[in-house]
């Protein structure tokens, strides 16, 4: 699957490589065990305050979260896939508690948001399990894949 994949990093002192970014979802794209929508897909990377405008203004919760996914519209001549908000404050938060690094920590990020688009959801005890066994198939796959996210600051 070809698509349009439109990074954008809004966060104030650290830069995600956009080209990594696109390298990751294309692997996720050849997978064969879940598929996200086709059409243009946007992942921004924000900070606490925004991601929490974010989820407060679509979502009616202020507080802060680490992805925020936003399903697509499939029209015939420009579907869009959705849109992945990432929250980079947060992943370096979760990579220092969990000894991970924050690349690592916002590549699970995206994946998580891309399977949310794929159809995985995390409410219930059994959809976390889902999701859980999904994030760690699509990670080894990335992994296998030689997939990662690069990072400065």
């Amino acid at each position: 699957m070809s698509r349009v994949i439109d990074v954008s990093v809004r966060h104030p002192r650290v830069r995600v490589s956009a080209a990594s970014v696109v390298a990751v979802v294309q692997a996720l794209d050849r997978r064969r065990s879940f598929r996200c929508p086709p059409g243009t897909l946007s992942i921004v990377f924000l900070g606490d305050r925004e991601t929490a405008k974010v989820h407060a203004d679509y979502l009616d919760d202020s507080s802060v979260t680490d992805v925020i996914t936003f399903p697509g519209e499939d029209h015939p001549g420009e579907p869009f896939a959705g849109e992945i908000c990432v929250n980079i404050d947060q992943a370096r938060r979760a990579a220092k508690e969990q000894g991970t690094t924050l690349a690592g920590e916002l590549r699970l990020y995206v994946v998580h948001g891309w399977l949310h688009l794929a159809g995985l959801l995390d409410g219930t005890r059994a959809q976390c399990a889902a999701m859980r066994a999904g994030e760690a198939a699509a990670l080894a796959h990335l992994d296998r894949a030689k997939r990662r996210l690069r990072v400065v600051g």
